[in-house]
């Protein structure tokens, strides 16, 4: 019997030998237009909203002690993974009141998206985040966290892993090309951001999977007020994209045009009968690549272990992350007529002053400190080198779903020859969630945070959301 067993699995085997999970007698099935309307409301005790309740929200969450947000949409979302074709779209508008600032407005998303058999087109604002680790738990990656605002983009790729042909699902492949605009306009006017991806995974349905994942980004583009054009051209975008040398100025023509960055994780996946547990260890590099586990700046990055598993709600995951960037490839670029390719200067940039950030706030991990807290009014990154522990819970119990966040952060600054702790951070978070369909099927959210410590003081806040959905049309 297990002989035949064996057999049969071998000619299943051999026959799909590039499952992509795509069938050609799928119907149409049921397309949803969706709407979402709600309220928030958040108050706090310091002079900013406690840290986890305004990092990693898209934005969506402005730091000030007291404000209200009115959101709407609609969306469609992608169901038919089977289908040889699909596509979605969402619409989000929220306005915003806050205190002592003004209010704003804004689409937090306007984007389409279409799948044709594996290939992937994203037009407009969506969210930017390339994670494989539990987005909810996690402190968020080193290159796009979700800490800001969507940068508004154009995507073409491989969104989700796929089947490498002729290898029985064995290696999985995806990635991807983006052309991006900075449209906050903050110091460097017009600027674009370019990034892309690739990644692989080996193990396909056997219980031990491997991936890397490799990503490039560079800001580019647009108009200095100290440079001028900063090169706007197809040229420039060459040199951007093969990271080369070139432009008019005599930085871009030593080093490569633009401000160049990159990450790189390589993680370790067991799962069995409901559960899964990852290992993941996260870089990031300013300077010349260098494969994962080598370079100057080996001491930093993110390391990360999580586990989730489905057969108990009550703790459905659970995350532990070490981040430490206080190396930077050492204390000096360049010393007595040497070269020393230090000094690295994470999410900082002497041309795009602004740095790696996108309105006041990081593109990547919030713990690199936001310009948006900065008292002088200076737009660029003034803590860079930090260590930070970071442990996450998540789960449901009898319908009321539960999220648990706390992290403790040493802030260095920026000055690489210094060792003294600058100020120290201790964040919590509690999230409750709960639908309740005898109140007119009403979401309601209650988070609870503080922060204790030197960088932003001993504050508490808390943030209250009340969110309404429903049906449209089918088809």
């Amino acid at each position: 019997m297990i002989l035949l067993s064996a057999v049969v699995n071998a000619r299943e085997l051999s026959w799909n030998w590039w499952p992509t999970g795509i069938r050609d007698s799928v119907s149409a099935g049921d397309d949803t237009l969706r709407w979402m309307a709600g309220v928030s409301a958040v108050a706090s005790s310091g002079k900013y909203a406690p840290f986890w309740l305004v990092s990693n929200t898209q934005g969506d969450v402005s730091s000030s002690p007291f404000s209200g947000n009115l959101t709407a949409g609609i969306y469609k979302e992608a169901k038919h993974d089977e289908r040889w074709w699909d596509y979605d779209f969402g619409v989000q508008l929220t306005g915003r009141a806050e205190y002592p600032k003004t209010g704003i407005g804004y689409f937090n998303q306007l984007y389409a998206h279409v799948r044709l058999y594996i290939f992937d087109i994203t037009a407009g604002i969506k969210p930017m985040i390339y994670e494989t680790q539990d987005t909810l738990l996690s402190m968020g990656s080193l290159m796009f966290s979700g800490n800001s605002h969507p940068l508004p983009h154009i995507t073409v790729g491989i969104d989700r892993y796929v089947s490498f042909p002729g290898l029985f699902g064995y290696l999985e492949i995806k990635g991807g090309l983006t052309h991006a605009w900075l449209a906050d306009n903050v110091f460097v006017r017009g600027a674009f951001v370019h990034h892309k991806f690739a990644a692989l995974r080996i193990g396909g349905q056997l219980p031990v999977n491997i991936s890397y994942e490799f990503h490039h980004a560079a800001q580019w583009g647009g108009y200095s007020p100290v440079y001028g054009d900063l090169g706007n051209d197809w040229t420039a975008f060459a040199n951007v994209f093969l990271a080369r040398a070139g432009g008019t100025m005599r930085n871009d023509q030593q080093n490569a045009q633009g401000n160049h960055v990159g990450s790189q994780q390589l993680m370790l996946t067991g799962k069995w009968q409901g559960w899964e547990v990852s290992a993941y260890w996260q870089n990031f590099f300013e300077d010349n690549f260098a494969l994962i586990g080598n370079g100057q700046n080996l001491t930093d990055g993110l390391w990360g272990i999580c586990m989730k598993q489905t057969r108990w709600p009550f703790i459905q995951g659970v995350t532990y992350e070490f981040l430490n960037t206080t190396d930077q490839s050492g204390p000096w670029h360049d010393r007595d007529g040497l070269c020393f390719a230090g000094n690295d200067s994470y999410y900082q940039n002497s041309v795009y002053q602004n740095g790696w950030n996108y309105f006041y706030r990081s593109l990547g991990t919030p713990f690199i400190t936001s310009p948006l807290y900065n008292e002088d009014g200076t737009v660029h990154t003034l803590n860079s080198r930090v260590r930070v522990h970071h442990w996450g819970v998540r789960g449901d119990i009898y319908g009321f779903k539960y999220r648990i966040k706390a992290s403790y952060a040493r802030n260095y600054g920026n000055d690489n020859k210094n060792r003294e702790v600058l100020s120290k951070n201790t964040a919590v978070l509690l999230e409750v969630t709960k639908h309740v369909e005898q109140a007119w099927g009403l979401d309601f959210g209650l988070k609870l945070a503080g922060d204790f410590g030197t960088q932003f003081g001993n504050t508490f806040g808390a943030q209250i959301t009340i969110c309404k959905k429903g049906i449209i049309c089918k088809w």
